[in-house]
């Protein structure tokens, strides 16, 4: 199909599917977190339509669109202010196991991921173990056809929500710490495991800590090799880290940033955009958007000839979550005292209140703040540049 044909396709789905409420939940997203039953309710529409999962092969119930669709959908969702999907389970654990999994988990395991009936959390970090995951202690010890586990996990997204978790486990002690770790798939609901979320300074758990206490999971659960998870663990990793599309974001960011640019007046009467040191600053942003594009589309190209991204997924994390903090810094200059309101109430997606103040500047102080951890989870800033080190540059 032409690709301009197949963007009217996607605009006039996106229209006739998108209602008020749910372009609402997209746009007054901040960060990876979106509300949830807006999240699981644009899930549904999609799969009904059969686009849950764009990059997805058409043999596991993917799409079959070539790289330049895959991309326009995701460009024109974000424009539109859809919801993004959860990405644990149909961004990460998908892929993954379609290069890991048996033909039985995968036969059991992706329908379940595209219908939403299985909505996954990631169980990686733990208390002493975030950037170096290889310390991690959970332990998951053999006892017949079962492996018990006991330990905890932290910064869990999504496990008050989630009725599946895939972990990383200690099922050895000997060797490298590497050497010794195996990935598991764990039910929510099994006898042992302790939810408890996190409550961030707004009041709402984003993040929650979760527990396990002799808690028994079948060996089959198991993907790959036992003490090999770390190789599974990191191939995942770089769909995590290079399967997010930070450029349909900052996009999005941008077209903000104009708009306020042209709204807010400055100090000499006229509209902030009208700056000549505004409109360069401005400038090197969106060049520095455009560069990241086109390494998210060779990326994109990897993917489609069956390779995996390697390291150009560190190189993608650092400069996306860089450069939509700067343009989360360049939303607070622009504003001005704008940014000192709190209106929580109006940043659910059902409020139909009146906003105090421009309705663009409601979410921008708290994007500003979420934007300050995007360097952090998936992997710091400082592991990514130390991979981009390694395995790029030879050092």
């Amino acid at each position: 199909m032409d690709n301009e044909k197949f963007r009217e396709e996607v605009r006039a789905f996106l229209q006739a599917s998108l209602t008020p409420e749910l372009r609402r939940a997209g746009r007054l997203m901040t960060s990876v977190f979106a509300d949830f039953e807006a999240t699981m309710q644009w899930h549904r529409i999609l799969h009904a339509k059969g686009w849950v999962a764009a990059d997805w092969p058409e043999e596991y119930g993917g799409t079959g669109w070539d790289i330049n669709q895959r991309y326009i959908f995701q460009e024109e969702c974000k424009l539109a202010g859809a919801p993004s999907l959860l990405p644990m389970g149909l961004q990460m654990l998908g892929p993954m196991l379609m290069g890991y999994g048996t033909d039985e988990q995968k036969s059991y395991y992706l329908p379940r991921l595209l219908s939403g009936e299985h909505v996954w959390c990631q169980g990686y970090s733990e208390p002493g173990a975030g950037s170096d995951l290889a310390s991690l202690k959970t332990t998951a010890v053999a006892d017949g056809d079962d492996y018990v586990i006991n330990g905890s996990k932290i910064w869990t997204s999504y496990a008050q929500f989630a009725n599946h978790i895939f972990c990383l486990v200690r099922t050895s002690k000997e060797g490298k710490p590497q050497r010794g770790i195996s990935f598991v798939l764990v039910e929510m609901n099994t006898p042992g495991i302790t939810v408890e979320p996190i409550i961030g300074l707004d009041g709402r758990p984003e993040q929650c800590q979760v527990f396990f206490d002799d808690v028994r999971v079948p060996i089959a659960n198991r993907v790959g090799e036992e003490n090999q998870g770390w190789t599974v663990a990191k191939y995942l990793l770089e769909f995590e880290r290079g399967g997010h599309n930070f450029t349909t974001d900052l996009k999005k960011q941008l077209a903000r940033l104009r708009q306020q640019g042209e709204s807010e007046i400055g100090p000499g009467g006229s509209a902030m955009l009208q700056d000549a040191a505004t409109r360069q600053r401005l400038a090197e942003l969106e060049v520095e958007a455009l560069a990241l594009e086109c390494t998210e589309l060779r990326i994109k190209g990897a993917l489609t000839t069956g390779a995996n991204p390697g390291a150009l997924s560190s190189m993608v994390k650092v400069v996306g979550t860089e450069l939509g903090q700067r343009l989360s810094e360049l939303g607070l200059d622009l504003l001005g005292p704008e940014v000192a309101r709190y209106q929580p109430a109006a940043m659910e997606p059902d409020f139909d209140g009146e906003v105090i103040g421009p309705d663009y500047a409601l979410t921008s102080m708290a994007e500003y703040i979420n934007h300050r951890a995007t360097t952090i989870y998936g992997g710091t800033a400082e592991i990514q540049r130390d991979i981009i080190a390694k395995h790029v540059l030879d050092l």
